[in-house]
C-alpha cells in the first residue's frame, strides 16, 4: 500500500465514523463504539480486499452492522440516502442485524454464530468450483467466549478452508464491561494457531500494518485471522472519558460536536 493509498484508506474510515454518528444521533445512543473501533477494518478490507463481485461478508456481531452500512455505498451495496434510515421503524437498516439486512451476505443476531455461517460459505464455495471467491467474517473478541466460534474454527482447519478470513475487532470492550475483565483470552493469536488457523496481530487503527496482514492472510493456504487491537473510542476526541464504548449515549450537543471534528478532519 502507497502513501496515497493509505491516506485514501484513512480517510474513508473517518468517513465510517461521520456516517455512523449521524446514523445513531437521533436516536440520541447506539452502537456507536463498534464503527469507530472497526473503521480502520472495514475501510482497509473495502479499499483494496474485498470484492462484493465475487467475494462474500459475514458480520457475526449483528451491532457491528452499522460499520458495514456506512461503508456500503463505496462499495455500491447501498445508496448513500438510506443511512438516514437506519434504526427507525420499518427500514431495512436496523440496530441489530437481521437476516433480511442488506449491504452483507450474512450476519447474526445472537453472537457467536457467524463464523459457523462463514466456513459454510467458504466450503460452498470450494463445492462448487468457485475457486476465486473469499469469506470474510467480521468477528467481535467478545464472541470468543462463545463455544459455538471455536467449533467453527475446528471446522474450517480441518477442511483447510484457505479462502476463509477473519477480521477480528478485539477492542476489549462488551455490554458487561471490559472483556479482559470478565474472561481471560489471551494469548488470543496462538489460541487460533492451535487451532490450525494462521494469525496475525496489529494495530487495528494502523491502515498499513492491516493491509500488509490481511495480504498475509489471503495467501496462507489456511484459515486465518487479523486480530485487530482497537478502541471503541478512536478517531473522536470529544467523547468524554466515561463513555461507555459498548452502547454510547450520544446527546444532541455532543453529536454536533462529533460531526464537526470529523468533517474537519476530512475538509
Amino acid at each position: 500500500m502507497t502513501a496515497t493509498d493509505a491516506l485514501t484508506t484513512a480517510r474513508y474510515a473517518d468517513l465510517i465514523r461521520l456516517r455512523a454518528v449521524r446514523m445513531v444521533a437521533p436516536h440520541g445512543f447506539g452502537y456507536l463504539g463498534q464503527a469507530l473501533s472497526s473503521a480502520e477494518l472495514f475501510a482497509t478490507l473495502y479499499a483494496g480486499h474485498y470484492d462484493p463481485a465475487r467475494d462474500s461478508l459475514v458480520v457475526s456481531p449483528g451491532h457491528y452492522i452499522i460499520a458495514a452500512f456506512a461503508a456500503a455505498p463505496e462499495a455500491g451495496l447501498l445508496d448513500v440516502e438510506a443511512l438516514a434510515t437506519y434504526g427507525f421503524d420499518d427500514s431495512a437498516l436496523e440496530a441489530i442485524g437481521t437476516e433480511r439486512s442488506p449491504a452483507v451476505d450474512l450476519t447474526a443476531g445472537s453472537l457467536g454464530m457467524g463464523l459457523s455461517g462463514a466456513a459454510g460459505l467458504a466450503l460452498a464455495d470450494r463445492l462448487q468450483r468457485r475457486l476465486n471467491a473469499r469469506v470474510f467474517a467480521i468477528v467481535s473478541d467478545g464472541e470468543l467466549e462463545e463455544g459455538q466460534v471455536w467449533e467453527a474454527a475446528l471446522f474450517a482447519a480441518h477442511n483447510r478452508l484457505s479462502s476463509l478470513t477473519v477480521l477480528l475487532d478485539a477492542n476489549d470492550s462488551q455490554v458487561d464491561g471490559p472483556v479482559s475483565s470478565i474472561t481471560t483470552l489471551e494469548p488470543i493469536a496462538a489460541k487460533w494457531e492451535s487451532f490450525g488457523w494462521a494469525a496475525f496481530d496489529v494495530d487495528g487503527h494502523d491502515i498499513a500494518a492491516v493491509d500488509e496482514a490481511l495480504s498475509a492472510a489471503v495467501a496462507d493456504p489456511r484459515p486465518a485471522v487479523v486480530i485487530g487491537r482497537t478502541s471503541t473510542k478512536h478517531g473522536l476526541s470529544v467523547l468524554p472519558a466515561g463513555a461507555d464504548g459498548h452502547f454510547i449515549k450520544l446527546p444532541a450537543p455532543l453529536a454536533e460536536a462529533a460531526v464537526k471534528e470529523l468533517e474537519a478532519r476530512l475538509a
